[in-house]
């Protein structure tokens, strides 16, 4: 997922998002352990969605204080 397209959700979207792609994520490991995961690289592409959505969530967070 693009970072523009994670930037145009709102805080809740994201957090929904974050543990939704953490649960898909809990299901790849379970299948890589049991040997059936077939495209290994999405566990890579999974942990750097939800670091690059809650690298948004902290921004918000960081600009709002400011003001």
């Amino acid at each position: 997922m693009k970072i523009s397209e994670l930037r145009k959700l709102s805080d809740e979207e994201l957090n929904k998002k974050i543990i939704a792609t953490k649960e898909e994520l809990f299901t790849k490991r379970m299948q890589q352990a049991s040997g059936n995961l077939e495209k290994p690289g999405e566990l890579k592409t999974l942990r750097r969605n939800v670091a690059k959505m809650k690298t948004i969530l902290k921004e918000r967070e960081l600009a709002g204080g400011n003001e």
